[in-house]
């Protein structure tokens, strides 16, 4: 499978999936608390998608080769839990953090974002690592342009990540994305300059590193459900996901919204394209009344 390259049309279409993703996450933001059940979080979150947005839910029966087929809207990995975790019926607590991880499919193209929740008051070590998560992101985010390497990227991440004291999973990456779910290339968060691939304008992917408390150790979670993976230390992991497109310039996040976490100071403005908050909201206000 190629790299595909995104014309004017397509480079719209990922817009708006990728608007519509990051607005489920606002949507759903305010349900996030002590007592909720990860099952009741996609519940809502399915609704809104295919009754508001007229949205599908890309998990939902996603079954790529060699796993079940995924039973979910979303993803919802608590504390030490990487990725891939199943809602269920088991209610958050007060301290936990959880990433919830959304991709819709609009007009055949996909928007993939996720984002660290913290349930009530949390430690300061859980509120750090969600933070330099956050962050390590970002710092892959601004090396985006024509010319860089996807090598360039990763190491921007675990560079940052692994001065703070943290460890970067390997075993999973980004991914470039539009209408399908994946495709090429894969997006490490480790890496050399100067190696990989080579970023052209059109391009699609997602920038989505998972960085652990502990060893960057991994298993299957307890569940055996074919999906959930954990800390093999059972340290705390955090996650936060971005689709970013090539421009000709520099790089545009397709998955911002109203609601989105502020972009850190450190991120240089002339840089980032996301659309103001005031555009989106407007936008947001005249797709619900259509």
């Amino acid at each position: 499978m190629s790299i595909t390259y995104k014309d004017a049309q397509g480079m719209e279409g990922m817009r708006v999936a990728g608007r519509l993703a990051s607005e489920v996450l606002d949507y759903l933001t305010p349900f996030v608390k002590p007592g909720i059940t990860t099952n009741e979080i996609d519940r809502l979150a399915h609704d809104y998608m295919t009754q508001v947005q007229g949205t599908i839910p890309a998990t939902l029966g996603y079954q790529p080769s060699g796993y079940s087929a995924y039973p979910k809207s979303l993803c919802t990995s608590v504390n030490h839990q990487v990725c891939h975790g199943i809602p269920n019926d088991k209610p958050l607590k007060k301290g936990d953090i959880v990433n919830i991880d959304v991709t819709v499919i609009k007009d055949g193209w996909h928007g993939d974002t996720s984002r660290m929740f913290m349930v009530g008051d949390v430690s300061i070590a859980a509120k750090r690592l969600c933070t330099i998560t956050y962050e390590a992101m970002w710092h892959g985010i601004m090396r985006v342009k024509p010319g860089v390497r996807l090598g360039d990227i990763g190491h921007a991440i675990q560079t940052f990540a692994e001065k703070q004291g943290f460890s970067i999973v390997r075993e999973f990456c980004g991914h470039g994305i539009g209408q399908k779910f994946h495709e090429e290339p894969q997006v490490l968060h480790y890496g050399r300059p100067g190696t990989l691939e080579t970023l052209k304008t059109g391009m699609t992917f997602t920038i989505e590193p998972m960085i652990n408390a502990g060893k960057r150790d991994i298993k299957d979670g307890p569940e055996k459900d074919g999906w959930s993976i954990v800390t093999r230390d059972h340290s705390l992991s955090a996650q936060w996901e971005h689709t970013i497109l090539v421009t000709e310039t520099g790089y545009d996040v397709l998955t911002q919204s109203a609601g989105s976490p502020a972009i850190p100071s450190f991120v240089p403005a002339q840089t980032s394209q996301p659309v103001p908050a005031r555009q989106l909201a407007a936008e947001s206000t005249a797709d619900s009344a259509g």
